[in-house]
C-alpha cells in the first residue's frame, strides 16, 4: 500500500476515534472534538510515532477540509439577525483589532513583513470551530448566539479580506480592485439567489433528497465550485470564495426550498463534518512543527504570549464593543468565544512559511496558541455562562445524566 493511502487510513481511524474520545471525556469535562483530532495528528506525525506524512494527496484533501470548515461557517450566517447595530460594532471591534494586532505584530515580529502575518492572525475568530460549541450548548438561536454569530463572521470574513489585500504579494490597488470585481460578482449572485426560483426548482429537490440523484446536494457544490473558481481566476484565497459561497447557498436553499433546506444542509454537513472537515484538522496536527516548539527559548515562550494577544487585541475590542443589552457574563463569553481561533491561523502560518516571512518555530507557537484558545477559551466561556442557554434545569439535567450532545 502507498504511503498516502497508509496515512488516510490512520486519518480516518482517528476519525472515528475522536468522537468516541470527545464523548467519554464530555462526561466529565467538555472537550471539543477537533482538540482530539489535532493531539491524535501530532501523536502520528513525524515529530513523534512518525506513521503518517504529509503528501499531495492528503495535503488536497486537507485544503477541501479547510474549504468545508469555511463553507459551513459561511452559510450559518443568517442574514436577519447579523445586521444593525450588532453588525456595525462586530465591524468597529475587528478594525480596532486589525489596526492593534498590525502594531502589535510588527513590534513582535521586528519587521513589516512578518508583523502583517501575526497581526492577521491575531484578529480571527475560529466560527467554524465556535458554532458546534453553541448549537451543543443551546445558545446558537438565541440572542447571545446571533451575538457570537456576528462577531465572528466578521473575524472569519474581515482576516480572508486582509489575506487578500495585504498578504497577496501585488501592491494595494491591484488587490483592491480585483476585491472589488469579486464583490461586483458575489453581489450579482445574491441578487440571482434572492429571485424566486421557478417551480420546477423545489419540486426536483424534493423529488431526489432521497434518491441517488441528490439534485440539491449537487447543485450546492457547483456553487461552491464556480465561487471558488471565481476567487482563483481573481487571484484572490479561496477561502474567500468558500465564505461567500456559504452566504449565497443559505440564500438560495432558504428561498427556493425552505422545507427541504434543513435535510439539504444536513447531507452537506455529513460530508465536510464526516469526512472532509477532520481531514483537515488531523493533518493541522500531522504537520504540527512540534520539535521547533519544544527546542526551547524564545519560540516556547512565544506560545503564552499570542495566546494573550488573541485576548488582548482580539477580545478588548469585543468587550468594549458588545452590545450594551449583555450582561457582564455575555460579555466575556463574547469576549473568550470571539477570541478563540484556529483554522485561519494555520492557513495564515503556512502561507508565512512557504513565503518565508516567518519561522517555522513562529509559526508552530502561533498554531499552538490557537489549539489553547480552542480548548480553553469555549470551556471557560461554558462555565461562565453556565445555565444560560437550554435552560437552567434542563442543561444541569443533561450534565448530570451525560446525554448532552457533544
Amino acid at each position: 500500500m502507498s504511503h498516502s493511502g497508509t496515512t488516510l487510513i490512520l486519518i480516518m481511524a482517528i476519525a472515528v476515534l475522536a468522537p468516541l474520545l470527545a464523548y467519554g471525556v464530555g462526561r466529565k469535562v467538555p472537550v471539543p472534538l477537533v482538540i482530539f483530532e489535532i493531539l491524535l495528528g501530532i501523536l502520528i506525525g513525524p515529530d513523534v510515532l512518525d506513521w503518517a506524512r504529509p503528501s499531495e494527496l492528503i495535503d488536497g484533501l486537507s485544503q477541501l477540509g479547510l474549504t468545508m470548515l469555511i463553507f459551513l461557517a459561511g452559510y450559518e450566517i443568517e442574514f436577519g439577525k447579523v445586521r444593525g447595530d450588532t453588525l456595525r460594532r462586530s465591524v468597529q471591534a475587528w478594525a480596532i483589532a486589525l489596526a492593534v494586532g498590525l502594531g502589535t505584530g510588527v513590534l513582535l515580529g521586528g519587521g513589516y513583513t512578518k508583523g502583517v502575518f501575526i497581526g492577521v492572525a491575531l484578529t480571527s475568530t475560529a466560527l467554524g470551530t465556535v458554532l458546534p460549541v453553541l448549537r451543543d450548548a443551546g445558545d446558537l438561536r438565541g440572542r447571545f448566539g446571533s451575538v457570537v454569530m456576528a462577531f465572528g463572521a466578521v473575524g472569519e470574513f474581515g482576516p480572508i479580506i486582509a489575506m487578500a489585500l495585504l498578504l497577496s504579494g501585488r501592491g494595494a490597488g491591484e488587490s483592491t480592485a480585483l476585491l472589488a470585481v469579486f464583490a461586483a460578482l458575489t453581489a450579482g449572485a445574491v441578487f440571482w439567489a434572492l429571485r424566486p426560483r421557478p417551480p420546477w426548482f423545489s419540486k426536483i429537490i424534493a423529488k431526489t433528497l432521497h434518491t441517488s440523484a441528490q439534485f440539491a446536494v449537487r447543485f450546492v457544490f457547483l456553487l461552491l465550485a464556480v465561487m471558488l473558481g471565481a476567487s482563483e481566476v481573481l487571484g484572490l484565497d479561496i477561502l474567500l470564495g468558500a465564505f461567500a459561497a456559504g452566504l449565497i447557498t443559505r440564500l438560495v436553499l432558504t428561498g427556493a426550498a425552505p422545507e427541504s433546506g434543513p435535510q439539504v444542509l444536513e447531507k452537506v454537513e455529513a460530508v465536510g463534518f464526516g469526512f472532509l472537515v477532520p481531514v483537515f484538522f488531523v493533518v493541522t496536527g500531522i504537520e504540527f512543527d512540534l520539535d521547533s516548539l519544544l527546542d526551547g527559548g524564545r519560540t516556547l515562550l512565544l506560545l503564552p504570549v499570542f495566546l494573550l494577544l488573541f485576548l488582548v487585541v482580539r477580545g478588548g475590542p469585543i468587550w468594549f464593543l458588545a452590545p450594551r443589552d449583555l450582561d457582564r457574563e455575555d460579555r466575556g463569553g463574547l469576549v473568550l468565544y470571539g477570541s478563540t481561533a484556529l483554522p485561519l491561523v494555520v492557513a495564515i502560518t503556512t502561507i508565512g512559511v512557504d513565503d518565508k516571512a516567518m519561522t517555522a518555530g513562529e509559526a508552530a507557537a502561533l498554531v499552538g496558541a490557537g489549539m489553547v484558545s480552542v480548548l480553553v477559551f469555549p470551556l471557560l466561556a461554558l462555565k461562565m455562562r453556565a445555565g444560560k442557554g437550554k435552560g437552567g434545569d434542563e442543561l444541569l439535567a443533561e450534565r448530570v445524566s451525560g446525554s448532552e450532545t457533544w
